[in-house]
C-alpha cells in the first residue's frame, strides 16, 4: 500500500496559496505577469502531427509540497521499472490509507485541445501514441512538472509557458508518456513534425536592450533544436544589426536534445533612432551553410531610460539579464545603487518600470535566474551577486551606499540575503515578505488546521486527513542530518547579523497572501534586540496596493540617511553563518572552517577595552588587520590571549580549544571557496560527462539522466549546460570548471581521471565508502569532492551500482530550491516509494574532505 508524507504542508494549502496570490494580483493590477498568460500557442518548428486528446488519469493526493530531497514517486517507479507498462480504464493502482481504490480515469480535452479539469489537482496523466514506424518528433506539453517518455525522465513545464520541446524518436509500436500535473489543473500535450533536424526556436529568447552610449558588444542568447541523432559541431550563429555583424561559435550540442545558446550582437552608433531594429540571426553549420534563419525584434535606448542589461554567468557560461531604473541625474558620479529583488512570476523588467527613476540611485533588479527561480536561494542568490558585481562595476556607485530592497517573494530574498551577505549593504527594505521560505509554507498548514472541523471538511480535508497532518513527524537521524544542509537558508538563525544596518519593514495591514503576523512576528523579534528598524503597515493595504507596494518614499528616505560603516569605525561586530561556502566574511574577519558542518558558525568581535574575538562552531579563521589603522599586537580568542604581528593577514586555528597562529590553509580543504553540500557542484561553468562505456541500457540511462538534468537547468536557471561524452572530457580543455560525473568507474571513462583518489568509489555491484563495503545493484549516490587539479573547482557524482541504482537517482530536486543535499547521499531503490525516510547514509566529509573526519549518520 501506498504510504504518504504528512510531515509538510498539505497540497490543499498549496492550492489555496496559489490561487491567494493570483487572485490579489490579478485584481489590483500588479507587476506581475501571471502563470501562463504569454503562453507559446503558435507552432513555428515543423507542422502538427498529432494532438493528444484522450487519456487516463490517476489522482493521488499527497498532501505535501513534494519538495522533499527525494519525493515519494509510487507512480513513476511503476513506469521506470518496466517502461512498457500498459494500463487501462478503471484499472485499481492502489488503496490509499482510507481504504480507497485508486483507479486510472478516462479523461478528454477540451475545446482548446487541453486536459482541463479540477480533478487533475495531485493527478498522474497517461499518454499513449501508436507509431506504425520509428520517426523523429518534438514532443510538446505544458503544466506538468516532470514526465516520463518510453521510461526516460524529462523536465516539465511547470508554469504552463509553453516552451518545452523534446526531440525523441518514437519507437515502432506504443509509445508511453506519463506526466505529473503541476500546479494547475490543466495539461495539454502534442506531437510536432520538426520542419528541420537543426533549427532556432524563438520559444524563450535572452535578449539585451541597446544603448548608443555604449560601444561595448551585447549578449544574447537564443535556443537551437538538435533533432538529429549526430552531434551538432563547430556550427556558428552569426548576427546581422543595422548592416553589422558578429559571429559566434556555438558549443557541441548532443542529439536528441535543445540547448539555449549565447551569441554576440554588434553595438549601435550614437546617432541610431530610438525604438525597434530588427536583429538578423543565421544557424551555420561547419560548411558555413545557413541552416536555420531567425529574426528578433530589439529596442534601441538611451541609458537614462529604463533598459535591460545583459552578461555571461559564470555559473554555466549562459545569458542572463538584469532590469535598470537610471538615475535622473545624467552627470554625478557615486551614486547610490539599490539591488531590488523580484517576487514569485514577476519578470526582472516588470520589477524595475515599477520604480519611479531617483535623482540619488540606480535600481538594479536581477532575474533570479527566472521570474519564479529559486526564491533568491541556491543559483538564485548567486544570480543576485552576480547582478550586484556587475552593476557596481557598471556605475561606480559610491560603496557605502548600496541598498537592498524587493517584494513578496523578492521580501524574502531581501530578509534572506541581508541576513546571508551582511556587509555588503547599507540598509535593506523588505516589502511584504516572508523571512523563511519553510517556515512560511508551514504557516498555511498550521493556520489552516485551527478552523473548526466542519470548515475543514468543506475543504475536503476529512477529520482522518486532519488527523494524519497534526501527527508529529519523527525524522531518521539521516534526515536530521540531511536538514542541516539547509542551515544557510534558515534566515532566522542568522538573524543577529540584521544589526549591521538599519531595517525598513513594510507590510500591507490586510496581506492575506504574505501574511501581517509574519511581518508583525519580525517586528518582535527585531523589537528584542535590534536599535535601528522601522516598522510600517500601509493602512488597508494588501498583498499588492500598487507600485507604492515597493517604491515607498520612505524607504528611500530611510536609506538616504544610512551608510556602510567603515571598519575602523566598528567598535562591535557579530556576525553568524550556516556554512563559509554560502557567507564567510563580515568586514575584517572570514570563518574559513567549522567545528561540525553547516551548524551555524559565529564570531563576536569588540575592540572597546582590548582587541577581542569570541567564537562559536569555528575552527578556522582569518583576520585582516590591513583593512584598521589600529595599532593591534594581541587578540583575545575566547578570552585566551594571542600575540599577533600589527597591519597584516592573521590565520587562526583552534587546536583542543586553544587558538593558535597559523599559516594560510591550504586550497586543497574546505573553506569559502568550496566547502560541499552537493548543489555546490552546479556552478564555476559547469559541464555535465555522461558514461558510454557501459551496457546499451546504462549508456542510454546516464546520457538521458545527463540532458535530464540540463532540461531542469534550463528551465528553471535559464541555464546553458554543456554536456559532453566521458571520452571527450580533457582536463586541459575544461580546466578550472566543475564536472558533474553520471556513471560510475565501470562505465564512465573519465572516472580515473578525475575520482581515482576519492574516498568513495563506485563500480557495477559495489559501493566502497572509506571501510564500508556494500554490494548488490541496487545503490544509488549523489556525492562531491575536490577537482584536485583546480583550487577551487568540484566534482559532483551522479552514480549507482546498477539498473536499480540508476533508476533510483532519476529525480534530481538538487535542482531545486527547498532541498537539502549534503555532501554525500547513498540510497537505494526503495527511495522512490519512501522518500526521505529510505535514505541509508548521508553525510559530510571533515575539512581534509576525508572520511575519517566526516560526520555521517547510516540507517
Amino acid at each position: 500500500m501506498i504510504q504518504y508524507s504528512y510531515k509538510k504542508v498539505s497540497s490543499l494549502i498549496l492550492i489555496l496559496l496559489i490561487t491567494t496570490v493570483q487572485f490579489a494580483q490579478q485584481r489590483t493590477g500588479n507587476i506581475v505577469e501571471y502563470f501562463g498568460k504569454e503562453k507559446v500557442d503558435e507552432i513555428s518548428e515543423g507542422k502538427l502531427l498529432h494532438v493528444f486528446k484522450t487519456g487516463l488519469a490517476l489522482k493521488i493526493q499527497d498532501y505535501s509540497f513534494n519538495s522533499s530531497s527525494f519525493p515519494k514517486e509510487p507512480v513513476f517507479d511503476k513506469f521506470l521499472m518496466n517502461p512498457n507498462l500498459k494500463v487501462s480504464k478503471d484499472e485499481v493502482f492502489d488503496i490509499d490509507y482510507l481504504g480507497n481504490e485508486l483507479k486510472w480515469k478516462a479523461i478528454s480535452t477540451d475545446k482548446s485541445n487541453t486536459f482541463n479539469n479540477e480533478d487533475l489537482r495531485s493527478s498522474y496523466v497517461y499518454l499513449t501514441y501508436k507509431s506504425n514506424s520509428e520517426k523523429t518528433v518534438l514532443f510538446e506539453a505544458s503544466g506538468h512538472t516532470m514526465l516520463l517518455i518510453n521510461g526516460l525522465p524529462h523536465e516539465g513545464d511547470h508554469y504552463d509557458f509553453g516552451w518545452n520541446l523534446i526531440p525523441l524518436k518514437l519507437k515502432k509500436g506504443t509509445n508511453v508518456f506519463v506526466l505529473k500535473v503541476g500546479r494547475f489543473p490543466r495539461i495539454r500535450a502534442r506531437l510536432i513534425e520538426p520542419q528541420k533536424l537543426v533549427q532556432f526556436t524563438s520559444r524563450d529568447l535572452t535578449m539585451p536592450d541597446l544603448l548608443v552610449e555604449e560601444t561595448k558588444e551585447y549578449k544574447g542568447a537564443i535556443r537551437v533544436i538538435n533533432a538529429s541523432t549526430n552531434w551538432v559541431k563547430n556550427y556558428t550563429i552569426s548576427s546581422e544589426l543595422l548592416g553589422n555583424s558578429k559571429d559566434s561559435k556555438v558549443i557541441a550540442i548532443p542529439p536528441m536534445s535543445v540547448l539555449k545558446v549565447p551569441f554576440s550582437i554588434a553595438s549601435v552608433a550614437k546617432e541610431t533612432t530610438f525604438g525597434k531594429v530588427d536583429l538578423n540571426l543565421e544557424l551555420k553549420n561547419n560548411k558555413k551553410q545557413v541552416v536555420s534563419k531567425q529574426q528578433v525584434k530589439l529596442e534601441v535606448k538611451t541609458k537614462h531610460q529604463h533598459h535591460k542589461k545583459t552578461f555571461v554567468s559564470s555559473v554555466d557560461g549562459s545569458v542572463q539579464y538584469y532590469s535598470v531604473a537610471p538615475s535622473t541625474d545624467k552627470n554625478s558620479e557615486k551614486q547610490a545603487l539599490f539591488l531590488s529583488v523580484h517576487g514569485a512570476s514577476v519578470e526582472a523588467v516588470n520589477q524595475a518600470n515599477a520604480y519611479e527613476k531617483k535623482d540619488w540611485g540606480n535600481v538594479v533588479a536581477p532575474t533570479n535566474r527566472r521570474p519564479f527561480g529559486f526564491a533568491w536561494e541556491d543559483w538564485g542568490r548567486l544570480d543576485a551577486l552576480e547582478v550586484l558585481a556587475d552593476a557596481k562595476s557598471i556605475y561606480q556607485p559610491n560603496p557605502t551606499k548600496i541598498y537592498l530592497t524587493g517584494h513578496s517573494m523578492g521580501g524574502h530574498g531581501t530578509w534572506y540575503l541581508g541576513a546571508t551577505y551582511p556587509d555588503k549593504f547599507a540598509s535593506i527594505a523588505p516589502c511584504a515578505g516572508y523571512p523563511d521560505l519553510l517556515l512560511y509554507r508551514d504557516s498555511f498548514l498550521n493556520r489552516t488546521l485551527e478552523l473548526p472541523q466542519e470548515e475543514l471538511t468543506a475543504r475536503g480535508m476529512t477529520p482522518e486527513v486532519v488527523q494524519r497532518l497534526k501527527t508529529p513527524y519523527v525524522p531518521t537521524e539521516v534526515e536530521k542530518l540531511m536538514k542541516r544542509a539547509g542551515t544557510p537558508s534558515r534566515t532566522l538563525k542568522l538573524i543577529r547579523n540584521y544589526l549591521h544596518f538599519g531595517v525598513y519593514v513594510l507590510h500591507g495591514e490586510k496581506d492575506n497572501v504574505v501574511p501581517t503576523f509574519i511581518a508583525r512576528d519580525m517586528r518582535e523579534r527585531l523589537g528584542k534586540f535590534h536599535n535601528d528598524f522601522t516598522y510600517y503597515e500601509y493602512p488597508d493595504g494588501t498583498h499588492w496596493y500598487g507600485n507604492h507596494s515597493l517604491d515607498w518614499y520612505k524607504i528611500f528616505n530611510f536609506f538616504k540617511e544610512r551608510t556602510l560603516r567603515n571598519p575602523n569605525d566598528i567598535k562591535k561586530l557579530e556576525f553568524y553563518t550556516g556554512s563559509p561556502g554560502v557567507s564567510a566574511t563580515s568586514n575584517f574577519i572570514t570563518i574559513h572552517q567549522q567545528n561540525k558542518p553547516f551548524e551555524v558558525s559565529s564570531f563576536n568581535f569588540s575592540k572597546e577595552n582590548s582587541f577581542k574575538i569570541a567564537t562559536n562552531n569555528v575552527s578556522l579563521m582569518e583576520v585582516d588587520l590591513t583593512k584598521l589603522s589600529d595599532t593591534i599586537t594581541t587578540i583575545f580568542m575566547n578570552e585566551k590571549e594571542v600575540a599577533v604581528n600589527t597591519n597584516s593577514k592573521i590565520f587562526l586555528k583552534a587546536v583542543n580549544g586553544d587558538w593558535t597562529i597559523t599559516k594560510a590553509p591550504s586550497l586543497k580543504e574546505k573553506g569559502p571557496h568550496r566547502n560541499g553540500g552537493f548543489k555546490d557542484a552546479f556552478r564555476h561553468h559547469v559541464v555535465f560527462v555522461y558514461a558510454t562505456k557501459g551496457s546499451a541500457k546504462e549508456n542510454e540511462w546516464y546520457y538521458n539522466k545527463a540532458k535530464f538534468d540540463a532540461e531542469t537547468f534550463w528551465y528553471r536557471a535559464n541555464g546553458t549546460i554543456e554536456v559532453i561524452k566521458d571520452t571527450d572530457f580533457n582536463a586541459k580543455k575544461y580546466a578550472d570548471r566543475n564536472v558533474i560525473i553520471y556513471g560510475n568507474k565501470s562505465n564512465n571513462a573519465a572516472w580515473n581521471k578525475l575520482l581515482k583518489d576519492s574516498p568513495i568509489q563506485v563500480d557495477n555491484n559495489i559501493v566502497n565508502f572509506g571501510t564500508k563495503k556494500l554490494t548488490g545493484n541496487q545503490w544509488g549516490m549523489y556525492f562531491t569532492v575536490p577537482r584536485n587539479d583546480s583550487d577551487f573547482a568540484s566534482i559532483g557524482v551522479v552514480t549507482a551500482t546498477g539498473e536499480k541504482g540508476m533508476k533510483a537517482a532519476y529525480a534530481n530536486h538538487y535542482l531545486v530550491n527547498g532541498t537539502t543535499f549534503p555532501d554525500v547521499l547513498l540510497f537505494d531503490d526503495t527511495v522512490i516509494n519512501n522518500g526521505d525516510k529510505a535514505v541509508k547514509c548521508a553525510g559530510f566529509f571533515g575539512n581534509d574532505w576525508s572520511i575519517e573526519k566526516g560526520d555521517f549518520k547510516w540507517n
